[in-house]
């Protein structure tokens, strides 16, 4: 069997700007590829792609674990508006999470600390 290191998400982006400033300017992503209609956001070992979105995109969720959320949440509440979102909330599985609507796009960002 093969060990996964990490997974890539592929985000279609209406406004590939706008979203690329979510993810560096709110959670401190940099750009390690841009040629305008494909980007590559990078944060330590973690990557997202960016691509231009057609009208007929389907909604796309991922998942971002962390291992401290409350920072997390301190470091972004003050930035957040005008952004659909749920501040940190418990869930029963086992997991403390903040909900945000990637702006620009029809993608749901879970960010997620185990409270296990």
């Amino acid at each position: 069997m093969y060990k996964a290191l990490q997974i890539s998400p592929m985000i279609p982006s209406f406004d590939i700007s706008k979203t690329m400033g979510f993810f560096t300017d709110l959670l401190g992503f940099t750009i390690y590829r841009n040629d305008g209609h494909y980007v590559i956001l990078q944060k330590d070992y973690n990557t997202i792609h960016l691509l231009r979105a057609g009208q007929d995109i389907g909604e796309m969720e991922f998942y971002l674990e962390v291992d401290d959320i409350d920072q997390v949440w301190i470091n972004i509440q003050d930035r957040l508006d005008g952004i659909k979102h749920k501040a940190p909330f418990e869930q029963v599985y086992g997991m403390k999470e903040i909900h945000i609507v990637v702006p620009a796009t029809n993608t749901l960002l879970f960010i997620g600390e185990s409270t296990k």
